[in-house]
């Protein structure tokens, strides 16, 4: 019976034990909770305007807090519900007066933080920041233009076909009052291929929406160039050129899925015959706050090559002269078996003012064929007084009086050397 109570006993003491080691393990839990939590505001809810939790701005500042209180979070009426009656809070919180918030109404400029707070409801978009970029292209004519082409082009690289999309002219310039326009599309150097589009009765700015093709291989691609001839037709069935539009492909990433639309202003088509060795089309610019002179090799015509072959490459070479003193050459790629070789190509050559009465350019147009020596096919001198008379010089002393501006012309090509 001893150790039956003994037994017990020790049963009842442990029991005791637990049951206390419980209860202050629960106390100690429920003190730490309570430090954990939020302090509770103590203001009273007042039915008034809460307006008035800002007013006295002048006077109030931010107070410290102290260490008790570092994890309170204040309650704040946004700036936007402001002139509401407020009642008793979720949770008992109510409020705070005393406080100065930490977003304050400002008179005068806001910060873009402020005007988002205060001033903007949520939800409003300004429009000026979704407007797309106005495409000018449709009313920026320069003076003297004659017309514009708008086109795209694709390159099939499985079938080598060439995909032409003739969309549409705008602001034809025809001889007579009425216009019934069509357009003639070359490959080049290929001249007896011509693919047309339908004519469109009395408008000056024609909508073709027209697709042709045009097959060639991959490797010659880059050496052809489009040419775009755009006629007018008149009541006696007489075609009559109202410009044309020369596009080398050479400079163009022609893939599959890479389909732009290109625009280009028409140009008028030399209707002079060419000269007995041929000639160069090219513009000139100086700029005089640079010290730089600009020349664009655009195109030659009626070349004299020694063979017409695939093999006959031609091409540009531009030198700059300081008396007869060679400064500095530069050629143009090679354009292979064509007499009428279009390159589109810029050079530019440092050349101070003070120094232009006695500077020239002479652009030599080359013929070479593998294995041979190259050939002049004629050359033209463009410069001051000093070098040159006739059309030569009237182009240079164009160029000097409009500096900046490109100024192109045609040249005979002469074979002296």
């Amino acid at each position: 019976t001893e150790q039956a109570v003994a037994v017990a006993g020790g049963i009842i003491g442990g029991t005791l034990l637990f049951v206390l080691i419980g209860l202050i393990a629960y106390l100690l839990w429920k003190k730490c909770c309570c430090l954990l939590s939020y302090e509770k505001l103590s203001s009273p809810v007042k039915t008034t305007n809460a307006n008035a939790i800002f007013q006295d701005q002048s006077n109030s500042e931010i107070q410290l807090k102290s260490t008790s209180r570092s994890r309170s979070v204040p309650f704040i009426i946004p700036p936007i519900l402001h002139g509401r009656d407020w009642t008793n809070l979720v949770n008992e919180e109510h409020v705070q007066e005393n406080s100065v918030p930490y977003m304050i109404p400002q008179s005068g400029p806001r910060s873009s933080f402020h005007s988002l707070a205060g001033a903007y409801v949520v939800g409003t978009i300004n429009p000026e920041l979704y407007k797309f970029p106005e495409d000018k292209s449709e009313t920026d004519f320069p003076e003297g233009n004659i017309g514009r082409l708008w086109f795209s082009i694709e390159y099939e690289q499985e079938t080598e076909r060439l995909l032409i999309s003739l969309i549409k002219v705008r602001k034809l310039q025809p001889p007579a009052d009425s216009c019934s326009p069509f357009v003639k599309i070359y490959l080049l150097p290929d001249e007896r291929t011509c693919l047309q589009s339908k004519t469109k009765r009395k408008t000056l700015n024609p909508q073709f929406d027209e697709n042709f093709v045009f097959q060639v291989s991959s490797k010659m691609l880059l050496q052809r160039t489009l040419k775009f001839l755009v006629y007018h037709v008149d009541k006696q069935k007489k075609h009559h050129l109202l410009g044309q539009v020369i596009y080398p492909l050479k400079n163009e990433t022609l893939a599959d899925d890479n389909k732009r639309v290109i625009w280009r202003d028409l140009e008028k088509e030399n209707l002079e015959p060419p000269s007995e060795y041929g000639d160069i089309h090219f513009s000139l610019s100086y700029n005089d706050y640079l010290g730089r002179l600009t020349v664009v090799v655009l195109r030659a015509r009626g070349l004299k090559l020694q063979e017409e072959s695939h093999a006959v490459s031609v091409y540009v070479k531009v030198s700059l002269m300081n008396h007869n003193k060679l400064i500095k050459s530069k050629k143009t790629a090679a354009v292979l078996g064509s007499p009428n070789p279009v390159y589109n190509e810029t050079f530019s050559f440092k050349a101070d003012q003070t120094e232009l009465d006695a500077t020239s350019l002479n652009l030599s147009v080359l013929q070479s064929i593998k294995g041979e020596k190259t050939h002049l096919l004629g050359r033209v001198v463009v410069g001051p007084f000093m070098y040159t008379r006739g059309k030569e010089l009237e182009h240079w002393n164009e160029m000097i009086s409009k500096p900046k501006e490109l100024v192109k012309r045609w040249h005979a090509l002469c074979h002296s050397t």
